[in-house]
């Protein structure tokens, strides 16, 4: 039986925002840039921008890059409850919703978000099928005017959930994290069902290609130039 408790979901936040911190904190982090710019820890990074990568790698940004101005689209679903919590507590902001089913209302509130915060959206979530881009993240860079940044995240031999419809990854501890963003994506305004699709299909192939690329990486220890150690903001 599920309890659906509020004071629960909070006490279980904490609880996971801890568990998080800790195991997250061990891991050895480098990224390789295309574009550092694009990056919100950093000064130099310039206007909103909607970051997008697989659901399975969700603890990595939600570790790395809390308080940096990001709001972060979790679905209604019961599920999502406990993550909402530990999101705040890393210094995300977050929608509820989904730009897929009964997303109205949170497309209306990622809107006004989009006017002072970065956007991220997983684009496989809630519920898959797994590394199949959702057009939403497509439609909303093409109606908001904002950039889509793709992240390529990888773990090295990772645990995954069982069961999963992700296979949710779970690294382990004191091993390798490797995260490979793109530059900036500038989807092109109004697009008919057939240019949205075409993009879908563009923005689906990258973020499946720097995902291997980076699980590749963690896998072999090897080093890429201009690699750069990750700090953890927040």
């Amino acid at each position: 039986m599920k309890i659906d408790s509020p004071l629960l979901n909070k006490f279980g936040g904490l609880l996971a925002t801890a568990a998080v911190r800790w195991w997250m904190s061990t891991l050895d982090y480098k990224v390789a840039y295309y574009d550092r710019t694009i990056d919100p820890y950093f000064a130099d990074c310039r206007g909103q921008m909607i970051y997008i990568f697989w659901h399975e790698y969700i603890l990595c940004p939600l570790y790395l890059r809390g308080h940096c101005n990001l709001a972060m689209l979790l679905s209604r679903h019961r599920d999502a409850e406990i993550l909402s919590h530990a999101a705040r507590h890393f210094g995300f902001e977050f929608v509820r919703g989904s730009t897929r089913r009964g997303g109205v209302s949170a497309l209306r509130q990622l809107l006004a978000r989009s006017r002072r915060m970065h956007l991220t959206i997983t684009p496989d979530g809630p519920r898959g099928p797994r590394r199949r881009l959702a057009p939403g993240c497509v439609y909303l860079a093409s109606k908001l005017g904002m950039p889509l940044v793709v992240m390529g995240y990888g773990y090295d031999r990772p645990w995954r959930v069982r069961g999963a419809w992700d296979h949710f990854a779970v690294p382990r501890p004191g091993s390798r994290a490797r995260a490979i963003p793109s530059g900036e994506i500038f989807v092109p305004p109004d697009l008919d069902r057939q240019g949205l699709e075409h993009y879908r299909q563009k923005i689906e192939r990258l973020l499946n290609r720097l995902t291997f690329e980076a699980e590749s990486w963690a896998a072999s220890g090897s080093r890429k130039t201009g690699q750069m150690n990750v700090r953890h903001y927040g």
